[in-house]
Protein backbone atom coordinates (compact mmCIF):
# COMPACT_ATOMS: atom_id res chain seq x y z
CA UNK A 1 0.00 0.00 0.00
CA UNK A 2 0.97 3.63 -0.41
CA UNK A 3 2.48 5.50 2.52
CA UNK A 4 1.96 9.06 1.33
CA UNK A 5 -1.27 11.03 1.27
CA UNK A 6 -1.31 13.71 -1.38
CA UNK A 7 -3.86 15.34 -3.64
CA UNK A 8 -3.86 17.89 -6.46
CA UNK A 9 -6.56 19.32 -8.69
CA UNK A 10 -6.91 21.40 -11.82
CA UNK A 11 -9.57 22.64 -14.25
CA UNK A 12 -9.12 23.46 -17.92
CA UNK A 13 -11.71 25.11 -20.15
CA UNK A 14 -12.14 24.72 -23.87
CA UNK A 15 -12.42 22.00 -26.49
CA UNK A 16 -10.04 19.04 -26.44
CA UNK A 17 -6.46 19.94 -27.27
CA UNK A 18 -3.66 17.49 -26.61
CA UNK A 19 -1.32 20.30 -25.55
CA UNK A 20 -3.82 21.54 -22.94
CA UNK A 21 -4.19 18.05 -21.47
CA UNK A 22 -0.39 17.67 -21.48
CA UNK A 23 0.04 20.94 -19.60
CA UNK A 24 -2.49 19.80 -16.98
CA UNK A 25 -0.77 16.40 -16.69
CA UNK A 26 2.64 18.00 -16.10
CA UNK A 27 1.16 20.42 -13.57
CA UNK A 28 -0.37 17.54 -11.58
CA UNK A 29 2.82 15.48 -11.85
CA UNK A 30 4.81 18.25 -10.14
CA UNK A 31 2.66 17.87 -7.01
CA UNK A 32 3.59 14.22 -6.34
CA UNK A 33 6.75 12.54 -5.14
CA UNK A 34 5.73 9.29 -6.88
CA UNK A 35 3.00 8.28 -9.36
CA UNK A 36 -0.52 9.14 -8.26
CA UNK A 37 -2.71 6.10 -7.61
CA UNK A 38 -5.79 7.46 -9.33
CA UNK A 39 -7.27 10.57 -10.88
CA UNK A 40 -10.97 11.37 -11.13
CA UNK A 41 -11.70 13.22 -14.38
CA UNK A 42 -14.97 14.91 -15.30
CA UNK A 43 -15.22 15.99 -18.93
CA UNK A 44 -17.67 17.81 -21.19
CA UNK A 45 -19.43 15.61 -23.74
CA UNK A 46 -17.34 16.84 -26.69
CA UNK A 47 -14.35 15.01 -25.17
CA UNK A 48 -16.00 11.64 -25.94
CA UNK A 49 -14.17 11.06 -29.27
CA UNK A 50 -10.86 11.77 -27.51
CA UNK A 51 -11.21 9.75 -24.30
CA UNK A 52 -8.44 7.26 -25.05
CA UNK A 53 -5.92 9.97 -25.97
CA UNK A 54 -7.06 12.11 -23.03
CA UNK A 55 -6.47 9.30 -20.52
CA UNK A 56 -3.23 8.17 -22.16
CA UNK A 57 -1.68 11.63 -21.84
CA UNK A 58 -2.68 11.87 -18.19
CA UNK A 59 -1.34 8.41 -17.38
CA UNK A 60 1.94 8.64 -19.28
CA UNK A 61 2.89 12.29 -18.83
CA UNK A 62 1.09 12.85 -15.53
CA UNK A 63 2.41 9.63 -13.96
CA UNK A 64 -1.10 8.57 -12.89
CA UNK A 65 -1.82 4.85 -12.66
CA UNK A 66 -5.58 4.89 -13.32
CA UNK A 67 -8.04 7.45 -14.66
CA UNK A 68 -11.68 7.09 -13.59
CA UNK A 69 -14.28 9.56 -14.82
CA UNK A 70 -17.47 10.45 -16.62
CA UNK A 71 -19.13 13.02 -18.83
CA UNK A 72 -20.89 15.97 -17.24
CA UNK A 73 -22.93 19.03 -18.10
CA UNK A 74 -20.96 21.07 -15.55
CA UNK A 75 -17.73 20.82 -13.61
CA UNK A 76 -16.52 21.83 -10.15
CA UNK A 77 -12.98 22.70 -9.05
CA UNK A 78 -12.04 24.32 -5.77
CA UNK A 79 -14.76 26.77 -4.84
CA UNK A 80 -15.93 27.27 -8.44
CA UNK A 81 -18.90 25.75 -10.25
CA UNK A 82 -18.52 25.83 -14.04
CA UNK A 83 -22.08 25.00 -15.01
CA UNK A 84 -21.69 24.97 -18.78
CA UNK A 85 -19.08 25.03 -21.52
CA UNK A 86 -16.35 22.68 -22.66
CA UNK A 87 -13.44 21.45 -20.58
CA UNK A 88 -12.44 19.08 -17.80
CA UNK A 89 -11.64 19.00 -14.09
CA UNK A 90 -9.30 16.48 -12.41
CA UNK A 91 -8.53 15.37 -8.87
CA UNK A 92 -5.39 13.21 -8.57
CA UNK A 93 -4.80 11.22 -5.38
CA UNK A 94 -1.87 9.39 -3.84
CA UNK A 95 -3.26 7.27 -0.98
CA UNK A 96 -4.39 3.73 -0.13
CA UNK A 97 -6.83 2.61 -2.83
CA UNK A 98 -7.73 -0.61 -4.59
CA UNK A 99 -7.97 -1.02 -8.35
CA UNK A 100 -11.07 0.43 -10.03
CA UNK A 101 -13.71 -2.12 -10.93
CA UNK A 102 -15.79 -1.96 -14.11
CA UNK A 103 -19.31 -3.21 -13.38
CA UNK A 104 -21.86 -3.93 -16.10
CA UNK A 105 -25.57 -4.55 -15.95
CA UNK A 106 -25.03 -8.14 -17.13
CA UNK A 107 -22.47 -9.22 -14.56
CA UNK A 108 -23.70 -7.13 -11.62
CA UNK A 109 -24.28 -10.11 -9.35
CA UNK A 110 -20.81 -11.55 -9.94
CA UNK A 111 -18.63 -8.45 -9.63
CA UNK A 112 -17.10 -6.40 -6.86
CA UNK A 113 -16.45 -9.17 -4.35
CA UNK A 114 -13.35 -8.50 -2.28
CA UNK A 115 -11.70 -10.84 0.21
CA UNK A 116 -11.58 -7.98 2.71
CA UNK A 117 -14.24 -5.34 2.99
CA UNK A 118 -13.03 -1.86 2.02
CA UNK A 119 -13.41 1.18 4.23
CA UNK A 120 -15.69 2.79 1.62
CA UNK A 121 -16.62 2.85 -2.06
CA UNK A 122 -16.50 5.64 -4.63
CA UNK A 123 -18.99 5.10 -7.45
CA UNK A 124 -19.69 6.58 -10.88
CA UNK A 125 -22.50 5.14 -12.99
CA UNK A 126 -24.31 5.72 -16.28
CA UNK A 127 -28.02 6.25 -15.42
CA UNK A 128 -29.10 5.04 -18.89
CA UNK A 129 -27.26 1.69 -18.93
CA UNK A 130 -26.78 0.66 -15.30
CA UNK A 131 -29.48 -0.62 -12.87
CA UNK A 132 -28.46 1.67 -10.05
CA UNK A 133 -31.12 0.65 -7.53
CA UNK A 134 -30.47 -3.08 -8.03
CA UNK A 135 -26.77 -2.45 -7.55
CA UNK A 136 -27.32 -0.40 -4.38
CA UNK A 137 -29.52 -3.14 -2.91
CA UNK A 138 -26.84 -5.73 -3.71
CA UNK A 139 -23.95 -3.65 -2.37
CA UNK A 140 -25.83 -2.69 0.82
CA UNK A 141 -26.32 -6.40 1.53
CA UNK A 142 -22.71 -7.34 0.72
CA UNK A 143 -20.97 -4.43 2.39
CA UNK A 144 -23.09 -3.64 5.43
CA UNK A 145 -22.43 -0.24 7.02
CA UNK A 146 -19.75 0.61 4.43
CA UNK A 147 -20.43 4.04 2.90
CA UNK A 148 -20.78 4.59 -0.83
CA UNK A 149 -20.47 8.10 -2.25
CA UNK A 150 -20.70 9.04 -5.90
CA UNK A 151 -22.82 10.30 -8.75
CA UNK A 152 -24.55 9.47 -12.01
CA UNK A 153 -23.00 10.80 -15.22
CA UNK A 154 -24.75 13.61 -17.05
CA UNK A 155 -24.69 14.77 -20.66
CA UNK A 156 -26.71 16.31 -23.43
CA UNK A 157 -28.36 12.99 -24.35
CA UNK A 158 -28.32 9.23 -23.74
CA UNK A 159 -25.67 8.79 -26.44
CA UNK A 160 -23.45 11.52 -24.98
CA UNK A 161 -23.43 10.21 -21.42
CA UNK A 162 -20.76 7.78 -20.30
CA UNK A 163 -18.48 6.51 -17.53
CA UNK A 164 -14.92 5.47 -18.32
CA UNK A 165 -11.86 3.78 -16.85
CA UNK A 166 -8.56 4.55 -18.60
CA UNK A 167 -10.41 5.64 -21.74
CA UNK A 168 -12.62 2.54 -21.95
CA UNK A 169 -16.36 3.15 -21.65
CA UNK A 170 -18.08 1.12 -18.90
CA UNK A 171 -21.55 1.01 -17.33
CA UNK A 172 -20.22 1.84 -13.88
CA UNK A 173 -16.89 2.29 -12.11
CA UNK A 174 -16.37 1.38 -8.46
CA UNK A 175 -13.24 2.26 -6.51
CA UNK A 176 -12.57 0.57 -3.14
CA UNK A 177 -11.06 2.81 -0.46
CA UNK A 178 -8.73 0.68 1.66
CA UNK A 179 -5.87 0.66 4.18
CA UNK A 180 -5.19 3.92 5.99
CA UNK A 181 -7.49 5.91 3.72
CA UNK A 182 -11.16 6.47 4.35
CA UNK A 183 -13.85 8.94 3.37
CA UNK A 184 -16.36 10.89 5.43
CA UNK A 185 -19.68 11.17 3.57
CA UNK A 186 -21.44 14.54 3.60
CA UNK A 187 -25.00 15.04 2.36
CA UNK A 188 -27.07 18.21 2.05
CA UNK A 189 -30.62 17.57 0.84
CA UNK A 190 -32.04 21.06 1.16
CA UNK A 191 -35.52 19.85 2.11
CA UNK A 192 -37.61 19.91 5.27
CA UNK A 193 -40.61 17.72 6.08
CA UNK A 194 -44.13 19.15 5.80
CA UNK A 195 -47.37 17.66 7.01
CA UNK A 196 -47.20 14.44 9.03
CA UNK A 197 -45.19 11.24 8.57
CA UNK A 198 -47.52 8.51 7.31
CA UNK A 199 -47.20 4.78 6.63
CA UNK A 200 -47.46 3.56 3.05
CA UNK A 201 -50.53 1.30 3.11
CA UNK A 202 -51.14 0.79 -0.63
CA UNK A 203 -48.66 1.12 -3.49
CA UNK A 204 -47.77 -0.51 -6.79
CA UNK A 205 -44.22 -0.01 -8.01
CA UNK A 206 -43.68 3.77 -7.82
CA UNK A 207 -47.37 4.67 -7.57
CA UNK A 208 -48.63 5.37 -4.05
CA UNK A 209 -52.37 5.14 -3.55
CA UNK A 210 -52.76 5.28 0.22
CA UNK A 211 -50.87 6.65 3.22
CA UNK A 212 -52.18 5.65 6.63
CA UNK A 213 -55.38 4.50 4.97
CA UNK A 214 -55.93 7.91 3.36
CA UNK A 215 -55.60 8.95 -0.25
CA UNK A 216 -51.95 9.78 -0.96
CA UNK A 217 -53.16 12.82 -2.93
CA UNK A 218 -55.31 13.97 0.02
CA UNK A 219 -52.30 13.71 2.37
CA UNK A 220 -50.22 15.74 -0.13
CA UNK A 221 -52.97 18.36 -0.33
CA UNK A 222 -53.11 18.63 3.47
CA UNK A 223 -49.33 19.00 3.66
CA UNK A 224 -49.48 21.76 1.03
CA UNK A 225 -52.01 23.67 3.14
CA UNK A 226 -49.51 23.89 6.02
CA UNK A 227 -47.25 26.14 3.90
CA UNK A 228 -47.16 29.91 4.04
CA UNK A 229 -48.59 31.84 1.11
CA UNK A 230 -45.08 32.66 -0.11
CA UNK A 231 -44.05 29.01 0.10
CA UNK A 232 -47.17 27.96 -1.77
CA UNK A 233 -46.40 30.38 -4.58
CA UNK A 234 -42.90 28.87 -4.94
CA UNK A 235 -43.92 25.25 -4.41
CA UNK A 236 -44.19 24.26 -8.08
CA UNK A 237 -41.31 21.89 -8.79
CA UNK A 238 -40.14 22.05 -5.17
CA UNK A 239 -42.41 19.46 -3.52
CA UNK A 240 -40.91 16.01 -2.95
CA UNK A 241 -41.63 12.72 -1.23
CA UNK A 242 -39.35 11.64 1.59
CA UNK A 243 -38.99 7.89 2.24
CA UNK A 244 -37.67 7.07 5.70
CA UNK A 245 -34.14 5.69 5.57
CA UNK A 246 -34.54 4.10 8.99
CA UNK A 247 -37.86 3.20 10.59
CA UNK A 248 -36.35 3.08 14.09
CA UNK A 249 -36.60 6.85 14.59
CA UNK A 250 -39.02 8.37 17.08
CA UNK A 251 -39.03 11.91 15.72
CA UNK A 252 -38.25 12.29 12.02
CA UNK A 253 -36.19 15.35 11.06
CA UNK A 254 -34.52 16.76 7.95
CA UNK A 255 -31.86 14.30 6.84
CA UNK A 256 -33.79 11.20 7.94
CA UNK A 257 -35.40 10.74 4.52
CA UNK A 258 -34.46 9.65 1.02
CA UNK A 259 -35.73 12.51 -1.11
CA UNK A 260 -37.60 11.42 -4.25
CA UNK A 261 -39.18 13.49 -7.02
CA UNK A 262 -42.95 13.70 -7.27
CA UNK A 263 -43.55 12.83 -10.91
CA UNK A 264 -47.32 13.25 -10.94
CA UNK A 265 -50.50 13.27 -8.85
CA UNK A 266 -54.12 12.42 -9.69
CA UNK A 267 -56.95 13.72 -7.47
CA UNK A 268 -59.47 11.29 -9.02
CA UNK A 269 -57.60 8.09 -8.14
CA UNK A 270 -55.80 9.62 -5.18
CA UNK A 271 -52.48 8.41 -6.55
CA UNK A 272 -49.10 10.11 -6.24
CA UNK A 273 -46.28 8.92 -8.52
CA UNK A 274 -42.73 9.29 -7.19
CA UNK A 275 -39.22 8.68 -8.49
CA UNK A 276 -38.61 5.71 -6.21
CA UNK A 277 -40.10 2.40 -5.10
CA UNK A 278 -41.68 2.57 -1.62
CA UNK A 279 -42.31 -0.48 0.55
CA UNK A 280 -45.64 -1.24 2.15
CA UNK A 281 -45.20 -0.22 5.78
CA UNK A 282 -42.47 2.32 5.02
CA UNK A 283 -42.83 5.82 6.44
CA UNK A 284 -43.30 8.64 3.95
CA UNK A 285 -43.44 12.36 4.62
CA UNK A 286 -43.78 15.04 1.97
CA UNK A 287 -40.99 17.61 1.74
CA UNK A 288 -40.44 21.14 0.48
CA UNK A 289 -37.23 22.56 -0.90
CA UNK A 290 -36.26 26.21 -1.08
CA UNK A 291 -33.06 28.25 -1.09
CA UNK A 292 -33.24 29.20 2.58
CA UNK A 293 -33.71 25.59 3.69
CA UNK A 294 -30.95 24.41 1.34
CA UNK A 295 -28.49 26.98 2.71
CA UNK A 296 -29.31 26.03 6.32
CA UNK A 297 -28.88 22.35 5.46
CA UNK A 298 -25.56 23.06 3.74
CA UNK A 299 -24.37 25.03 6.77
CA UNK A 300 -25.07 22.00 8.97
CA UNK A 301 -23.14 19.79 6.57
CA UNK A 302 -20.22 22.22 6.64
CA UNK A 303 -20.14 22.06 10.44
CA UNK A 304 -19.49 18.32 10.13
CA UNK A 305 -16.71 18.77 7.58
CA UNK A 306 -15.07 21.54 9.61
CA UNK A 307 -14.52 19.09 12.46
CA UNK A 308 -12.33 16.86 10.27
CA UNK A 309 -10.55 19.55 8.24
CA UNK A 310 -7.14 18.83 9.81
CA UNK A 311 -7.31 15.16 8.78
CA UNK A 312 -8.83 15.81 5.35
CA UNK A 313 -6.61 15.99 2.28
CA UNK A 314 -9.14 16.18 -0.59
CA UNK A 315 -12.85 16.35 -1.47
CA UNK A 316 -14.99 14.94 -4.28
CA UNK A 317 -18.23 16.83 -4.77
CA UNK A 318 -21.39 15.53 -6.47
CA UNK A 319 -24.03 18.19 -7.07
CA UNK A 320 -27.46 17.79 -8.67
CA UNK A 321 -28.12 19.46 -12.00
CA UNK A 322 -31.06 21.20 -10.29
CA UNK A 323 -28.81 23.13 -7.94
CA UNK A 324 -26.22 25.75 -8.87
CA UNK A 325 -27.08 29.20 -10.20
CA UNK A 326 -30.56 28.25 -11.38
CA UNK A 327 -31.59 27.30 -7.83
CA UNK A 328 -29.60 29.64 -5.58
CA UNK A 329 -29.67 32.65 -7.91
CA UNK A 330 -25.87 32.90 -7.94
CA UNK A 331 -22.99 30.49 -8.67
CA UNK A 332 -20.64 28.53 -6.41
CA UNK A 333 -22.93 28.21 -3.35
CA UNK A 334 -22.26 24.52 -2.66
CA UNK A 335 -18.67 24.33 -3.90
CA UNK A 336 -17.43 27.45 -2.13
CA UNK A 337 -18.90 26.57 1.27
CA UNK A 338 -17.63 22.99 1.27
CA UNK A 339 -14.22 24.02 -0.12
CA UNK A 340 -13.67 26.45 2.76
CA UNK A 341 -15.14 24.06 5.33
CA UNK A 342 -12.29 21.59 4.69
CA UNK A 343 -9.64 24.29 4.71
CA UNK A 344 -9.21 24.78 0.96
CA UNK A 345 -7.90 21.26 0.28
CA UNK A 346 -7.97 20.11 -3.38
CA UNK A 347 -11.60 19.64 -4.42
CA UNK A 348 -13.21 18.55 -7.69
CA UNK A 349 -16.67 17.42 -8.71
CA UNK A 350 -19.43 17.50 -11.28
CA UNK A 351 -23.13 18.14 -11.81
CA UNK A 352 -24.97 14.81 -11.67
CA UNK A 353 -28.11 13.05 -12.83
CA UNK A 354 -28.38 11.62 -9.31
CA UNK A 355 -26.23 11.51 -6.19
CA UNK A 356 -25.20 8.52 -4.04
CA UNK A 357 -24.63 8.82 -0.29
CA UNK A 358 -25.73 7.09 2.91
CA UNK A 359 -28.65 8.18 5.09
CA UNK A 360 -28.53 6.69 8.58
CA UNK A 361 -26.22 3.93 7.37
CA UNK A 362 -28.20 3.03 4.24
CA UNK A 363 -26.55 3.89 0.91
CA UNK A 364 -29.15 5.42 -1.39
CA UNK A 365 -29.72 7.30 -4.62
CA UNK A 366 -30.74 10.93 -4.14
CA UNK A 367 -31.95 13.79 -6.28
CA UNK A 368 -31.71 17.57 -5.83
CA UNK A 369 -28.92 17.11 -3.30
CA UNK A 370 -25.22 17.74 -2.96
CA UNK A 371 -23.09 14.85 -1.71
CA UNK A 372 -19.40 14.94 -0.90
CA UNK A 373 -16.67 12.43 -0.13
CA UNK A 374 -14.12 14.03 2.17
CA UNK A 375 -10.87 12.06 1.92
CA UNK A 376 -9.27 11.47 5.30
CA UNK A 377 -6.12 9.75 6.52
CA UNK A 378 -7.05 7.30 9.28
CA UNK A 379 -5.31 7.79 12.61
Amino acid sequence: MNSSFQAASCEVGGLFKAESVLAAALRLREEFVKPARVAFAFVSVNYLPHLEEFCEILRVDGHIIDIVGCTTSGRIEGGREIESGSGFSILALQCDLGEPLAISAEDLKNQGLLDNKPNAWLALANPFTFPIQEWLDTWNARYTNIPIVGGLASGASHEETCVFINGKIVDAAMLPVIGRTTIVPVLSQGCRPIGEPMTVTRAENNVIYALGGQSAYHVLENAFQTLTEEQKSNARGNLFAGLAGNEYVEDFQSGDFLIKNIIGADPDSGAVVIGGIPRIGQTLQYQIRDRGIAIEDLDRACEITSVIRHEAFATLLFSCLGRGRRFFGHPDQDAEKLFHAVGGKPSVGFFCNGEIAPVRGLNALHSNTVAAAVWVKKC
